[in-house]
C-alpha cells in the first residue's frame, strides 16, 4: 500500500466521521460510530508501526492519524482518549500478589473460649462453674518456606504455653522439620486442643498415663509421607520426635532425650468409608530414679460420611489401647488401658457421641477404673457449640471397694478469628 492511498484512506475516515458527528442521530448510533473509528484508529496504529519498520516516511500518515484522533474526540465530545496512552498503561500495570508480605505484618489471630457448668452426685453445690480456658493462636507464614504456631492458654492457674513452634515443608525426601513445643504425635486425641475434643475432656487412659493435659514435648520432630500408596495401597505416614523427657506421669520428671516414633495407615475402603490405623512407641529414662519408661500403642477409626450427604449425615467410631512399662533399678511394673468411642451425626448440627473408658489402678492391684460418657452436641454455628453430657464413673478405692460417681456437664465453646475449631 503506497502512502497516496494512506492518506486517501485517512481522509476519507476524518471526512466520514466530521460529517456523521454533524448529522442529528440517536445516543446508540453514536456509540457505534466512535467505536468504528477507534477500531481504525488501532488499524492505522499498526500501518504506521509496519511503515516504520520498512523505514518509510511516515511523518504524513502520522499527521493524518493525529487528525483522525481529534475527529473521533470531537464526535464524541471529547470521551475517546488516546489509545496509544491507554495501551501503554495496560502494558505497564503488573500485578504483585502481597499476602505473604501482609500476612507477615498481620497473623491469623484467633480467641477460643471453653466454659463449663458442671454438677455430681454426693456434692455440695458450690464451685459449679470451669472457666477452663481461653486459649490465644497465633499463626503465620514466615516465609515460603517455613510456618509458625503458637497457642497460649489463659485458665485459673494463669498463662500457659500449650504449643509454640516452626515447621519447615518441602524438605528433600518429603521431609517435613518441626521445632519448639508441640503436643506430640501420640495416637490420634492426644493431638487435639481440649476444645476440639468429641467430649468434654481427654479419655482417662490419656489423663491417667501422660497427664491431665496428654502429652506434650520440647524438642524436635521429622513428619515424612510416604511416595508411594494410593488406592487399595493406602497412604503410610511416619512420625519421628525426639522431645526433653520432663513428662511427669512417664518419667517423674526427667531432664534426659525420649524418643517417640509413630506410624499412620489410612485406606479408602469406598467412597463412603475410611479406616485408619496406626501404632505408637516411646521410650525414656530418668537416671535420678533409675528409671526406664517404656509405651507401645495402637489407634484404629473407621469413618462413614456419603458424599451425598455429607453434610448430614455421619458416624466415626475410634479407639486406642496402651501399655505403659516403667522399671525401676531392673523391676518392671506395667499398666494397660483403653477407650473406645463413636459419633454420629443426627442432623446437619446435631452429633450423638458415647465413650468407654478402662483403665488399670495404679493405686490399687488388679483392680481397675471405668467410665461411661454419653453426650449430645449442637453446633450453633461454625462459631458455636453447645454440648450436654453425663460422666458415670467408678473409681478403686480399696481392693472390692470401688467408689462410683455422676456427673451431668454443660459446656460452651466459642471461637472468633480463622483458627475457629480446628483440631490443632
Amino acid at each position: 500500500m503506497g502512502r497516496k492511498t494512506v492518506l486517501s484512506l485517512v481522509a476519507v475516515l476524518v471526512l466520514g466521521g466530521t460529517l456523521r458527528a454533524q448529522e442529528p442521530s440517536q445516543a446508540d448510533s453514536l456509540r457505534r460510530e466512535i467505536q468504528r473509528l477507534t477500531a481504525r484508529i488501532d488499524s492505522l496504529e499498526r500501518l504506521v508501526r509496519r511503515l516504520a519498520g520498512e523505514q518509510r516516511d511516515t511523518t504524513a500518515a502520522g499527521d493524518e492519524l493525529a487528525a483522525l484522533r481529534a475527529a473521533a474526540a470531537a464526535a464524541g465530545g471529547g470521551a475517546v482518549a488516546d489509545t496509544s496512552t491507554r495501551r501503554s498503561e495496560r502494558e505497564q500495570a503488573q500485578f504483585v500478589d502481597r499476602s505473604r508480605n501482609l500476612n507477615q505484618l498481620n497473623p491469623e489471630i484467633s480467641v477460643t473460649g471453653d466454659v463449663r457448668l458442671n454438677a455430681t452426685s454426693g456434692q455440695l453445690a458450690g464451685d459449679n462453674v470451669d472457666v477452663r480456658e481461653f486459649e490465644f493462636s497465633f499463626q503465620s507464614a514466615l516465609d515460603p518456606y517455613s510456618n509458625t504456631k503458637i497457642f497460649a492458654a489463659v485458665g485459673e492457674e494463669g498463662i500457659e504455653i500449650e504449643e509454640a513452634y516452626a515447621y519447615w515443608t518441602g524438605l528433600p525426601g518429603n521431609l517435613r522439620l518441626d521445632i519448639g513445643r508441640f503436643r506430640q504425635q501420640l495416637g490420634e486425641l492426644n493431638r487435639w486442643h481440649a476444645h476440639a475434643l468429641p467430649q468434654s475432656e481427654f479419655p482417662l487412659v490419656l489423663g491417667r498415663f501422660f497427664g491431665e493435659e496428654g502429652l506434650v514435648g520440647d524438642g524436635v520432630g521429622l513428619y515424612w509421607i510416604a511416595p508411594f500408596g494410593g488406592g487399595a495401597w493406602g497412604a503410610h505416614e511416619l512420625w519421628g520426635q525426639a522431645t526433653l523427657a520432663n513428662n511427669e506421669a512417664l518419667f517423674q520428671g526427667g531432664n534426659r532425650v525420649a524418643l517417640l516414633g509413630h506410624l499412620n495407615n489410612f485406606w479408602q475402603l469406598s467412597r463412603s468409608t475410611f479406616v485408619q490405623v496406626g501404632g505408637t512407641a516411646i521410650y525414656g529414662e530418668n537416671p535420678d530414679s533409675a528409671l526406664k519408661t517404656r509405651v507401645f500403642g495402637l489407634d484404629a477409626r473407621i469413618t462413614w460420611r456419603p458424599p451425598d450427604r455429607a453434610l448430614y449425615r455421619n458416624f466415626t467410631v475410634r479407639g486406642e489401647g496402651y501399655r505403659v512399662t516403667h522399671e525401676v533399678a531392673g523391676t518392671p511394673t506395667t499398666r494397660t488401658g483403653a477407650y473406645a468411642s463413636a459419633e454420629y451425626q443426627l442432623t446437619r448440627r446435631l452429633f450423638a457421641g458415647a465413650r468407654y473408658d478402662y483403665v488399670e489402678s495404679s493405686g490399687v492391684d488388679g483392680e481397675h477404673e471405668w467410665a461411661i460418657v454419653p453426650n449430645l452436641t449442637w453446633w450453633q454455628s461454625e462459631w458455636v457449640y453447645l454440648r450436654a453430657e453425663w460422666q458415670r464413673a467408678s473409681v478403686p478405692v480399696a481392693v472390692g471397694l470401688v467408689e462410683r460417681s455422676n456427673r451431668f456437664v454443660l459446656q460452651a465453646v466459642w471461637a472468633i478469628g480463622p483458627h475457629k475449631h480446628e483440631l490443632f
